[in-house]
């Protein structure tokens, strides 16, 4: 459906979700949140879908919030504006967190500017492509507020603490060669092969057991804040669970198969 603030093709197991209001820039407002939020939860419970795919239509990926709902915040009675603010802050962390833990691979397919709240949101994916018009900004600062959408978790395990603090205090635009030298962005490519490069990593990150891959990327995201002991714990149980799917019975009897033939 065109009139969709959100758009979803499904092909051969990727989903590509294109943010679609190109005559803003992709702001995200109330309204695409709420559509976003629908989509992300579908993807996540179809199993048929192996990985997601995530771009914006038009020349940019994200500008970031929306004005119109800025505007709105702001001419709020003084007595509203905190929880206002609050209810708002728990749709865009929800948003984001789906994002997050989605337990397939999500790759941010990066066309143009991506600002803000937009920069945000490729970072809550597993891995940035990005064509040459791509560029990167926490813009935050400009407007006296802080990354709400996850920069301050994400960009750090990217870019170094660092670094980090100087792209969030500054809020300067980082082109695309900077944001690979970085390590913001994973690959690079032109801009009419970036959803098919896409799309074709998406499928090859797919390829294996999908209980296996859930279970190592919700582990894999906790790494940098649990100890080596919870670690190990929950890789024990997640293998537990590996033991009795499908996918490991299959393959197991398809390798002692083979070997009996060898043998």
């Amino acid at each position: 459906m065109t009139d969709s603030l959100i758009q979803l093709q499904v092909e051969s197991g990727v989903a590509t979700l294109a943010l679609n209001r190109p005559d803003k820039r992709n702001a995200m407002s109330d309204e695409m949140r709420g559509e976003f939020i629908i989509a992300l939860e579908r993807i996540a419970a179809d199993k048929r879908i192996r990985a997601l795919v995530l771009t914006g239509a038009g020349k940019g990926f994200c500008a970031g919030g929306d004005i119109a709902g800025m505007e709105r915040r702001m001419s709020a009675p003084t007595g509203e504006i905190a929880f206002n603010g609050w209810h708002r802050q728990q749709r865009v962390h929800h948003a984001q967190m789906l994002l997050h833990t989605m337990p397939k691979p999500v790759i941010a397919a990066v066309n143009g500017a991506a600002s803000g709240l937009g920069a945000d949101t490729a970072l809550a994916c597993d891995f940035i492509i990005a064509s040459e018009w791509a560029s990167f900004t926490w813009s935050y600062i400009h407007r006296g507020i802080v990354p709400d959408g996850g920069g301050m978790y994400f960009l750090p395990r990217r870019v170094g603490l660092p670094k980090a603090k100087e792209l969030i205090f500054t809020g300067r635009k980082v082109d695309v060669d900077e944001a690979l030298a970085l390590g913001v962005v994973d690959r690079k490519t032109t801009a009419d092969r970036l959803l098919p490069d896409a799309q074709a990593w998406a499928a090859e990150l797919s390829k294996g057991s999908a209980t296996a891959l859930a279970l190592s990327k919700a582990i894999l995201d906790q790494t940098f804040e649990l100890p080596a002991q919870q670690v190990f714990a929950q890789g024990s149980q997640a293998q537990g669970i590996c033991y009795t799917s499908t996918e490991h019975r299959e393959s197991v009897q398809a390798f002692l198969a083979k070997a009996a033939v060898k043998g």
